[in-house]
């Protein structure tokens, strides 16, 4: 897969996709196959530069000692000194609130244990604990400028649950340039890590935050063609499911119209005449007083 099919997908993604009233992230997906991911060397996990900005702060934070602090907060956005670490051990919240904010954690060396007892429940399920292998963890008198600088350019990806990379490459306003060479950056370490390649790699997708995703590596005719055919798929369906709609509606009209009619009928049925036994029972008297009344007379 070349660079400039990135670019085909880029260009039909733009120019296909409906203009929103905010400007849209740019992701990459990276759809895998035959991998064993309960296998750790079949899993993905890398840290990778990319050349350019994915258009979003990455905000760097860094948990030290008070040797690391003053150089911390000129290139840091957060620092939480060891002092504070017993506010963030009571208060879990907190931690996770950090997860939320912050990219990446940088830790000074001498204090790990202490780092890993406060924030590693947290930060390590996150994938974002303090990683050696990435440059976050740094002796007491490290120069914190050039590791911001490179966190500042760098994302982890991780595959160790679904065969599925996703990651932000850029924005819609950015140059094409940069968000393609971000994008093959990121396609091309990910394929050399792999145990076969391409023979792991299922597809790569393109997409805006609202848009339905464009496949990198076939031609705009074809692509044209597969949205055509999916357009007037779900436009069947959308009228399946809208006959089903009125169908159930109906339904429920007539239910109610037959129910209304029932009631109104029973409200109308005349009442039935009320029995008079204090009537009835002097006429029985007096015919039982007529019959002695006749015997004497003969």
């Amino acid at each position: 897969m070349e660079k400039k099919e990135f670019k085909t997908a880029l260009d039909f993604l733009k120019s296909s996709s409906e203009k929103r009233k905010f400007v849209q992230s740019i992701d990459l997906i990276i759809n895998l196959k035959n991998l064993d991911l309960k296998q750790p060397d079949q899993q993905v996990d890398s840290f990778i530069q990319v050349p350019f900005s994915r258009g979003k702060k990455v905000k760097i934070a860094c948990l030290c000692g008070p040797e690391l602090a003053a150089n911390a907060k000129e290139n840091c956005d957060l620092v939480i000194t060891t002092d504070d670490f017993p506010r963030y051990q009571a208060d879990k919240k907190l931690v996770k609130k950090l997860v939320a904010e912050y990219e990446f954690f940088i830790a000074q060396a001498n204090i790990m244990p202490d780092v890993a007892k406060t924030f590693g429940r947290i930060l390590g399920p996150k994938g974002k604990m303090p990683n050696p292998k990435a440059g976050g963890v740094v002796p007491p008198t490290a120069n914190l400028k050039p590791v911001v600088e490179k966190f500042a350019k760098t994302i982890r990806v991780m595959a160790k649950n679904q065969l599925c990379v996703k990651t932000r490459v850029g924005k819609e306003d950015q140059k094409d340039e940069e968000v393609v060479d971000n994008a093959f950056s990121i396609f091309d370490n990910i394929l050399k890590s792999l145990p076969q390649e391409m023979n792991n790699i299922k597809n790569v997708l393109l997409k805006l935050t609202m848009s339905k995703p464009v496949p990198v590596g076939v031609s705009p005719e074809e692509l044209k063609k597969t949205w055509e055919e999916l357009a007037k798929k779900q436009e069947e369906n959308a009228k399946i499911r809208l006959d089903a709609i009125r169908k159930e509606q109906a339904e429920k009209k007539r239910r109610a119209a037959a129910l209304k009619k029932a009631a109104a009928e029973e409200s109308e049925k005349p009442k039935k005449a009320e029995k008079k036994p204090a009537e009835e029972k002097p006429a029985k008297k007096e015919a039982a007083e007529e019959k002695p009344a006749e015997a004497k007379e003969e």
